[in-house]
Formats: C-alpha cells, sequence, structure tokens
C-alpha cells in the first residue's frame, strides 16, 4: 500500500503537466492554417534580357516588348518590369518606341502600366520630323494600340513644342490628344522652308 501511495504523487504530477502541455499548445496554436505561399505576392519567376513578341493574326510581328528584367507574381498573375520598351512595328507606319524606368503588365499582357520618365518616340517619315513625347506615367492599351495619362505632357518634333495636362494616343491614327491647359510654339512652313535652303 505503501508503494502505490509514494507513486501515486509523482504520477499524478506527471499527468497535470502532460494536461497542462496539451492545453497550453491547443491556446497558443492559430485557427487558421498556415499560407501555402499561393497568397504571397513573391515572384515565382524571375528573367534578366527578356523579350517578348506579339505576331498578329496574319503572322506579322505587331510589337516586341523588351525589358532589363521582369518579375512574374502568381498570386495576381501580374509582370513587374525593370526599364521597358515597347516597339509598334507596322510596315505602313514609322515605327514607334515606348519606353520607362519601371512597367506593369496586366494579368492577359493587353495593359502596360509605365512610370517614371516615359518617353515615347515615332520615327520620322518623309517630311515629318521624328516626334518625341516624354510624361511621368502613361498606360498602354497593347492590342488596341492606344495609350492614355493625365499626368503633364511635353510633345516636341523638330523645332516646334506643346506641352498640356492629360494625353490620349490612337498608334492606328497616329494623333496626339492634349487634354487641358495647352500652350505650346509651332514652326511655320516658311521658317521649314529657309532652313531647307542651302
Amino acid at each position: 500500500m505503501r508503494q502505490w501511495s509514494s507513486a501515486a504523487l509523482p504520477i499524478g504530477i506527471l499527468l497535470i503537466l502532460a494536461a497542462l502541455t496539451f492545453w497550453l499548445r491547443y491556446v497558443t496554436e492559430f485557427t487558421e492554417k498556415p499560407a501555402n505561399g499561393r497568397l504571397r505576392h513573391d515572384p515565382d519567376y524571375i528573367v534578366s534580357g527578356a523579350t517578348l513578341r506579339k505576331i498578329g493574326h496574319t503572322g506579322n510581328l505587331e510589337y516586341t516588348l523588351i525589358a532589363d528584367e521582369i518579375r512574374h507574381y502568381p498570386d495576381d498573375d501580374t509582370t513587374a518590369m525593370d526599364r521597358p520598351k515597347l516597339v509598334y512595328l507596322n510596315p505602313t507606319r514609322p515605327p514607334v518606341t515606348i519606353s520607362a524606368v519601371h512597367g506593369h503588365l496586366g494579368p492577359k499582357g493587353e495593359r502596360v502600366d509605365l512610370s517614371e520618365q516615359v518617353e515615347v518616340r515615332r520615327a520620322g517619315s518623309g517630311k515629318n520630323a521624328p516626334l518625341l513625347v516624354e510624361t511621368s506615367e502613361l498606360t498602354v492599351l497593347t492590342n488596341e494600340e492606344k495609350a492614355f495619362t493625365k499626368s503633364p505632357v511635353l510633345i516636341t518634333q523638330g523645332s516646334s513644342w506643346v506641352r498640356g495636362i492629360g494625353m490620349q494616343v490612337d498608334n492606328r491614327l497616329q494623333t496626339y490628344l492634349l487634354e487641358s491647359s495647352v500652350t505650346g510654339q509651332f514652326e511655320s512652313r516658311s521658317a521649314k522652308k529657309k532652313k531647307a535652303q542651302p
């Protein structure tokens, strides 16, 4: 009898400690399951020196997108780009190059948001001098060949220039529409002729 009574006290203490351990583990566990990584905004791949090409229905190259580095995020299926450069190629129109410091490509690749030192360069053709557009941000709808911004814009072509706030671009029609606060200076045809004469 003495052996059982002397062993009961340590066994009782061990049972109480075990019960407290299980209770502490239960109350300190999170009710939610730990994330498996799908909901985190981490890139699943990173590519340096990337080049993407869009081939049209006729088999012709429509545009090329080049970036120093791209990072794809699986949680929202978006792509971040460093130094992106979008080049539209069409045999009937001068090539247009759009570049920036940063870019963000949407899930289906149909929208590109560009920021910081955004430039749109349209090559010269015939009598038309090359055109340069400078702004701080620009959204490009790649398949529609349209772009827009609400930021200040400066457009220069030869000695002519125009600035304003907000712009809509249609590359197919080759139009650049400034929305507000527009000022500019245009070189006259007679001044162009004088420059052309030796």
